[in-house]
């Protein structure tokens, strides 16, 4: 027991708390593609950021030790381009002395950009865990493990319809999907489920009238999007609508599908499975559930900004969120400190429930926040949940699998920095 003595007492009583009025502003940066084709991929999470921000300030703000600080987000539009935001990290840290910087990842994150974070040990954060790697100690993958969680949607396609034999796979031919190709090839493969056929279109395509006819006349029970950007999905989907699909649809994600619902009906639509929930979805009022008032949160959102909810409209909140809890704890804003307390006991509190620091078989380094993740299907026109799947529990069962199609693109992390050392 800590002694306190009388006069210590009679202080408290008397003395005004230093935590009572604000001292200042602490910056996040958030580096994301805020226009061009992976807009949607950036520009809704920043508005998710404001809601966040706005709710805490108004309760006072971050409590740092004995102070209270407001919290202010500074976004920098990276356009998805590897030098901007090298550009957008220099200027977050010199112009505004960034505490955190939340990004996308992906194309976004570069070598020189990682030895850049490198130096300042600066605590970073991505959507993209194929970013990750023991060379980038203070980076951390603590919302998305895209897309490792994909293999809990076929999983449960698997099992809520034996029937299902083949599929097909379609998606752009960029390096941001490749890992994902790897997935879900595994994911299938775990399944029994064969292949019948893949396309993968330049990013330029714009008619992909016979690129589906093409597919479906290889009559798959499963038509598969892989990890396709908005306008590819809306297209496939509308397409194969168009061709009379009667089969199922897999993607990641489905953003705007009330466009589609209208576009095609809620019948075809209700044969859609993908990853990303609303969050004014029943089953995340549950006590496993990380994210304060998700309804409320999904309600003022959709208000303030129609018709752009999408699949990252709430990680880099939530991500904010787990953020801020380990600021509290450590009474610090020390990037080092937040994160070992961050990762303390190597687990954490995930957005959809208790999770372990995971990823070292796959990225060389356990930085990546891995627990359940929704499946999601469309009843009545509207996304609901049918289930949390395990990653873990998946990758317990079949790692070897996901680790032999990873490899056979060349994408384990080893490989990966074998890459970067060949080519300096």
């Amino acid at each position: 027991m800590r002694f306190r003595s009388p006069l210590t007492s009679t202080l408290s009583l008397v003395l005004p708390r230093q935590s009572v009025a604000q001292k200042g502003v602490l910056h996040v940066g958030f580096l994301a593609p805020l226009s061009g084709p992976l807009k949607s991929w950036g520009e809704p999470g920043y508005h998710g950021c404001i809601i966040w921000k706005e709710w805490l300030n108004a309760r006072g703000g971050l409590k740092v030790g004995d102070r209270h600080y407001a919290v202010d987000i500074i976004p920098f539009d990276t356009e998805f381009n590897h030098e901007k935001a090298l550009e957008g990290a220099r200027r977050l840290y010199v112009d505004h002395d960034i505490q955190l910087l939340i990004m996308l990842g992906a194309r976004d994150f570069s070598r020189p950009l990682r030895d850049f974070i490198n130096e300042r040990k600066s605590l970073v954060t991505t959507l993209f865990p194929s970013d990750l790697s023991p060379d980038a100690r203070t980076l951390l993958a603590p919302c998305e493990v895209h897309p490792i969680y994909n293999v809990t949607g076929v999983s449960w396609l698997a099992r809520s319809d034996p029937s299902l034999q083949t599929y097909a796979l379609c998606t752009q031919n960029d390096a941001q999907t490749l890992p994902s190709i790897a997935t879900y090839r595994a994911a299938f493969e775990a399944e029994g489920i064969r292949c019948v056929g893949e396309r993968f279109f330049p990013v330029e395509t714009t008619d992909f009238s016979s690129i589906v006819a093409d597919l479906l006349a290889r009559k798959p029970d499963i038509l598969c999007l892989d990890t396709a950007y908005t306008p590819f999905v809306h297209a496939i989907t509308i397409e194969a609508f168009r061709h009379g699909f009667t089969g199922r649809i897999i993607s990641c994600t489905c953003d705007d599908y009330p466009e589609l619902v209208r576009k095609t009906s809620p019948e075809f639509m209700s044969r859609f499975v993908f990853q990303f929930p609303d969050f004014d979805d029943p089953l995340l009022a549950a006590p496993r559930i990380n994210f304060a008032d998700p309804r409320r949160f999904y309600e003022e959102f959709c208000r303030r900004f129609p018709g752009t909810w999408s699949a990252v409209s709430w990680e880099y909140a939530s991500i904010l969120e787990m953020w801020k809890s380990a600021v509290v704890r450590a009474r610090t804003c020390d990037p080092q400190t937040v994160l070992a307390m961050m990762k303390v006991g190597g687990r954490g509190k995930h957005v959809f429930g208790e999770a372990h620091w995971w990823g070292r078989e796959l990225f060389g380094v356990d930085n990546a926040l891995v627990g359940d993740w929704p499946v999601v299907v469309i009843r009545d026109g509207r996304a609901r949940i049918v289930e949390f799947g395990s990653t873990l529990d998946w990758w317990e069962r079949n790692g070897p699998i996901l680790i032999r199609h990873m490899r056979a693109l060349g994408l384990m992390w080893d490989q990966r920095e074998q890459r970067l050392v060949s080519s300096r």
